[in-house]
């Protein structure tokens, strides 16, 4: 009887499910060649387990004050990355603050991408006088720094959480309506969809069953890559107070509400910043970890 390896690895599959199951389990083997690429993992799994397990993960109350033991340094019993200027465990606030974090991630990984494939697919699919006039707005939305223009939709549309993630996604969608309009050009005249369109296939069907999926792959690894210029953003408008309002524990609100204290009690603002740092280093690293496996040109490799 084969084992469950070689049934993974069998050239001949016998069904569907089985060959895509042994394409899975190869993509994970090249994957785990990459050591930067399992370092990248391992961060958003603690990151994911953090988030998950935060109120057995902290220590204390994120909310909860306590003036006696303001502006305690890291390696205080009962407070190893110190308090802030309330008294607050630094370790809980950041414990918490992940979930906000990945709050705003996964909204923006689930808007964002899907408005760039659509208009990206379309465009590149119909061209014309269609790519023309997508394009052309998309080039408008490149046109100013994506920080910037998410702080005057959040200045139009009124500080917190959600309407931050409503201007991230809304900056954010231009970069993938580009590569999926470039995917779209290289397989919209190739044989396979000629032979859909003559089977009397209609272009919204071409588009969402036969374009969209050839250009996920590009767009996942995009997704992967630009997480990390959303946790920055988020925590930029956090720093100016216009993303999440205070008390609600939020890294970029951290860093704020400790620049004042940066040179005598300097882990006010710097241990939520080494959050963002190693968060958005991991997701950096699986980016480029996705991008070797689910690049056709290695798949051999």
């Amino acid at each position: 009887m084969a084992t469950w390896t070689e049934w993974l690895r069998d050239p001949s599959p016998a069904s569907r499910t089985q060959a895509r199951l042994g394409q899975s389990y190869l993509a994970w083997l090249r994957m785990r060649r990459n050591p930067l690429a399992m370092v990248g993992l391992f961060i958003i799994l603690v990151l994911l387990f953090i988030a998950a397990f935060a109120p057995m993960v902290a220590t204390h109350d994120p909310l909860a004050q306590n003036l006696s033991q303001r502006l305690l340094p890291p390696g205080t019993p009962g407070h190893w990355l110190g308090t802030d200027d309330f008294g607050r465990d630094i370790w809980s606030r950041i414990a918490y603050g992940s979930r906000i974090t990945l709050y705003i991630v996964t909204l923006v990984a689930v808007t964002a991408p899907l408005i760039g494939l659509l208009i990206g697919t379309v465009a590149g699919y119909f061209g014309g006088w269609v790519d023309q006039v997508l394009m052309r707005i998309t080039d408008i939305f490149l046109a100013f720094p994506r920080l910037i223009l998410a702080l005057a939709l959040v200045a139009v549309l009124g500080p917190g959480i959600e309407n931050a993630v409503l201007a991230i996604a809304l900056t954010a969608w231009p970069p993938y309506a580009r590569v999926a309009r470039a995917e779209t050009l290289t397989v919209r005249t190739s044989d396979y969809i000629a032979a859909v369109r003559l089977q009397g296939a209609g272009a919204g069907r071409i588009i969402w069953g036969h374009v969209m999926p050839m250009c996920l792959p590009s767009v996942i690894i995009r997704v992967t890559l630009d997480m990390a210029g959303v946790i920055l953003i988020a925590a930029g408008l956090g720093f100016l107070g216009l993303g999440v309002q205070p008390p609600t524990p939020e890294w970029g609100l951290m860093i704020s509400s400790g620049r004042k204290f940066l040179f005598e009690q300097w882990w006010v603002a710097t241990m939520p910043g080494l959050a963002i740092f190693i968060v958005s280093l991991g997701f950096n690293l699986l980016g480029d970890g996705l991008r070797d496996v689910l690049d056709p040109r290695s798949s051999g490799k």
